[in-house]
């Protein structure tokens, strides 16, 4: 299945539509691997810092709240204990617990081919040419992406590192910038339109291996 993206100059003029690499858009859609590779990111973004006292931990509690016989009511030992309100927390969340997922290579190269391809079956892909900016400049990246007509959460993959285009769209709301090849399933599900410079296309057997 053969993906088109519309293709745009720098400027914003549209050129006509483009042909996207079948190495990376396969017209494959493998919702389960997706899944993982979803789960596994926002598992892995988890800091791990929710925490509660054990009966060792809360305060008081040093001395029996009664006797142990004579009173009528059941026995206590210490009012730290959990069934007392303001008692300690059995098998509560403690701090340095490790969240941490793995997902098989294969299967993240799979999440990713099947993210880039849903977006394009949904026509969100857009092909622009290179984006040179000798300074940050953001009105410069609103102006491109108004161009494409791209809504939502907006992904710009740029052909290499290129520090001034993510400086430019670092205080744009919805808007994600990455070099083409380091984006996740997740950064590609995440947006609603996917925004490629046309020239990092030339990698596209490389990253849809990576």
């Amino acid at each position: 299945m053969m993906f088109k993206a519309p293709h745009f100059t720098a400027d914003g003029a549209k050129s006509g539509d483009r042909d996207l690499p079948e190495t990376l858009f396969d017209g494959v859609v493998h919702e389960p691997s997706m899944w993982l590779a979803v789960k596994a990111a926002l598992a892995n973004r988890r800091q791990a810092n929710a925490a509660t006292k054990t009966r060792a931990e809360v305060s008081g509690g040093n001395k029996k709240p009664w006797r142990q016989k004579g009173t009528g009511r059941a026995r206590a030992g210490s009012i730290r204990a959990a069934h007392w309100r303001g008692g300690g927390r059995v098998f509560g969340p403690r701090p340095g617990r490790n969240y941490k997922q793995d997902v098989p290579t294969k299967v993240k190269r799979l999440a990713r081919r099947s993210a880039f391809n849903a977006r394009a079956q949904d026509a969100g892909v857009f092909l622009v040419e290179s984006l040179v900016l000798d300074v940050p400049k953001t009105s410069r990246i609103a102006a491109v992406i108004t161009a494409t007509g791209a809504l939502g959460n907006v992904l710009i993959l740029t052909d290499g590192h290129k520090p001034v285009v993510h400086t430019s769209a670092r205080n744009m709301q919805n808007v994600l910038v990455r070099p083409f090849g380091e984006e996740s399933a997740y950064d590609v599900l995440w947006s609603d339109a996917v925004i490629i410079e046309a020239p990092a296309l030339d990698r596209a057997a490389e990253v849809a291996h990576a």
